[in-house]
């Protein structure tokens, strides 16, 4: 096989559906993609099916897919669940895309789901815990259910060494990480499938409750239900049935485990040397802006800067609509929202729609090539898995 393509995509709108479950987002998406790209569910060889917090949440483990997807046309169809933290769903994605690669099938679909909100949001939170080294957790002896998200406890030390190395000789300040969370909250006011889409200030998000200083809860991605999915396909199979009008170009898994160890800019470089591409080729790029100062100091590890001018992109307009690179189009997870096994389909979704031309008010103008971006878990001080995956519109 020469090239795996996408062939149609779907997903919910993101937010709290308290009385909405697993099995009817991913009922939902898998039909809308289904239908979107034209193919029949006799034709799926293989379903990957991302989750990442089920079994915590509500207690529903090992065989999640399969039963999020029972009573669909889906169910039957060979299926592999996927778990690996919030890099679940683009890990599914890889997975779909490496079996057409090899040959297993012409035809596979991956689908993330996730339902974050509970009426006990501990479960919500304790579920989270367990993306990162439990053992080693700073709560020690602490063993009472969670009050916070583990996870805003690490952007903010992220986001306090960012400014303790660049605020002198380069000037960030703390108002940068809230243009970031404007930036995105203005995006996702023009995408009705966005979590938050009323816009905001950067004074409103300093002026936000402090979560863990420095960040206030505007800069911080929400608890999120949601489901999205991605139907790929051979190019084979897509020349036969004229479907497929985007290309993946490259798929990237890369490891983390160390302070050192830089997971997202291993993932990114390997994929942009599978597709003979660099960082100035791209038009829009999804990056996991978990947090504020996540997204910034990922514009430097993805190449679309020096390290330490992350946030200078964002003074500048680079990476908003109308600017060079745009980034997080869609809202991101800030604002777009983060239902964590969901995140990685979400991403590949907004890439889909903006290289087809049909994002609407957020289009990108004449946008052929993108990258996302998705992390998963912390482990020693940097993500635990990454994957970074490149679009290229067909033809």
């Amino acid at each position: 096989m020469d090239e795996v393509r996408i062939a149609g995509v779907g997903m919910t709108r993101f937010g709290r559906e308290l009385r909405r479950g697993e099995r009817a987002m991913a009922a939902a998406v898998t039909g809308r993609a289904l239908a979107d790209a034209g193919v029949p569910a006799s034709a799926v060889q293989r379903v990957f099916a991302a989750n990442a917090a089920a079994g915590l949440v509500s207690g529903q483990e090992m065989i999640r897919g399969q039963v999020a997807l029972r009573g669909t046309p889906l169910a039957g169809v060979p299926l592999v669940n996927v778990e690996n933290a919030c890099a679940s769903g683009s890990s599914a994605v890889l997975l779909a895309y490496e079996a057409i690669l090899a040959g297993r099938c012409e035809v596979a679909v991956a689908v993330g789901v996730e339902k974050m909100s509970h009426e006990d949001k501990a479960r919500t939170f304790d579920a989270l815990r367990g993306a990162t080294d439990v053992a080693a957790d700073a709560r020690g002896t602490d063993t009472g259910p969670a009050k916070n998200s583990v996870f805003v406890e690490v952007y903010a030390r992220e986001a306090r060494r960012y400014l303790d190395t660049y605020g002198g000789t380069f000037g960030a300040t703390v108002e940068d990480f809230a243009a970031v969370a404007v930036k995105n909250r203005f995006h996702a006011s023009l995408n009705p499938l966005a979590q938050y889409r009323k816009p905001q200030t950067v004074a409103e998000v300093l002026a936000g409750r402090t979560v863990v200083d420095p960040l206030t809860l505007p800069m911080c991605s929400p608890t999120t239900d949601g489901a999205a999915a991605v139907v790929l396909c051979s190019a084979a199979y897509a020349r036969r049935h004229s479907t497929g009008r985007c290309g993946i170009r490259a798929a990237r898994l890369a490891a983390g485990g160390g302070q050192e160890a830089r997971p997202v800019a291993a993932a990114a470089g390997a994929a942009f040397e599978d597709a003979g591409l660099g960082p100035g080729d791209l038009d829009l790029v999804e990056v996991h802006d978990a947090a504020a100062p996540a997204e910034v100091a990922q514009y430097a590890e993805i190449g679309l800067c020096p390290p330490g001018e992350g946030h200078l992109l964002v003074r500048e307009g680079v990476t908003a609509l109308g600017g060079r690179t745009p980034v997080n189009t869609d809202g991101g997870l800030m604002s777009r929202g983060h239902p964590i096994g969901a995140t990685g389909c979400a991403q590949l979704v907004e890439l889909y729609d903006q290289l087809l031309g049909r994002a609407g008010e957020r289009q990108v103008a004449r946008a052929r090539v993108g990258l996302a971006v998705n992390a998963g878990g912390w482990l020693a001080g940097s993500y635990a898995a990454a994957v970074a995956t490149i679009l290229v519109k067909a033809g």
